[in-house]
């Protein structure tokens, strides 16, 4: 079975920024994936790529085994991207038919509207909706032309928590039906949520590209974190056997594979603390040992 989308050493140069540098990258039929990466990393270049938004400045793109510009590709694809711009004087209902009608097998409107969370706001002007409403509303423009891949850009920015539920429900349901969904987001659970395959970009490279479980397998054991009964410095934990050391007033956090030595440490050093919390490193802690730079290392 053929790629969905392909990137085949492909590079994107901004004047004498390379934003993105020889990547090559394939997203197989029906994968969930999620780019991460630090501003600036090359994540959102890379969608612009695959969307046929901008043009590559070395290597190939790829879209269902054409050309991204090709309408034959992009009546297959739904786009979500952190800026849209709609007209606010259609309603709700009336601007996801419209769209839908674009495409040669929508789903019915009322459908993508109900998908999106927006049920209540289908007779709703779109000017009238607040910002996470809009955010909704996009996902639904998103989702009408019943594409079969897509893709999200930052796509829950501005939701509350039970909109960002909805979503992520309507992004499970749409997996379930065999849709290829790529997205990027800051909110580093809802990647370990979602994701199947978790690609990360760095200075316009991809530097991992694994499961959520295989990247989190990379990190120390062990998160410990806990409230010290008096302010610490640094040179208390030295000589441990502990990374990614951070002190916020009393709060303590570290990564270990050794959590009981280390704790058995401190207490022989006669710290006093509370609220322990011993973990499994999560996805958070993988992607920063991915990407924190050598001064925070």
């Amino acid at each position: 079975m053929s790629p969905v989308v392909e990137l085949i050493a492909a590079s994107k140069r901004y004047g004498q920024v390379e934003a993105l540098r020889g990547v090559s990258l394939a997203i197989e039929p029906g994968e969930i994936v999620a780019m991460l990466g630090p501003n600036g990393a090359g994540k959102t270049t890379s969608i612009s790529l695959m969307l046929g938004l901008r043009q590559p400045t070395g290597g190939r793109v790829r879209l269902f085994g054409l050309p991204p510009t090709d309408r034959r590709a992009r009546s297959r694809a739904g786009v979500m991207l952190q800026e849209s711009g709609t007209t606010g004087v259609l309603t709700v209902r009336e601007l996801v038919a419209l769209f839908g009608a674009y495409y040669p097998s929508p789903l019915p409107t009322d459908q993508a509207v109900a998908m999106a969370g927006l049920a209540d706001k289908a007779d709703a002007r779109v000017a009238t909706l607040s910002g996470g409403q809009r955010q909704r509303l996009y996902f639904a423009l998103a989702i009408c032309g019943n594409p079969e891949i897509l893709f999200l850009d930052e796509p829950t920015v501005g939701m509350d928590i039970e909109a960002r539920r909805a979503f992520v429900a309507s992004i499970q349901a749409l997996a379930a039906a065999g849709k290829t969904v790529v997205f990027t987001t800051h909110y580093l659970r809802e990647a370990e949520e979602l994701a199947r395959r978790i690609v990360v970009v760095d200075h316009g490279l991809v530097i991992a590209d694994a499961t959520p479980r295989e990247l989190m397998s990379k990190v120390a054991g062990k998160r410990v974190s806990f409230e010290a009964a008096r302010p610490l410095a640094a040179d208390t934990f030295g000589g441990l056997a502990l990374t990614a050391l951070e002190i916020v007033d009393r709060r303590v956090r570290f990564l270990t594979n050794e959590p009981e030595t280390v704790l058995r440490a401190l207490f022989e050093r006669g710290i006093e603390l509370r609220d322990l919390e011993v973990a499994g490193a999560d996805l958070e802690e993988a992607f920063l040992s991915l990407t924190r730079r050598p001064e925070h290392a």
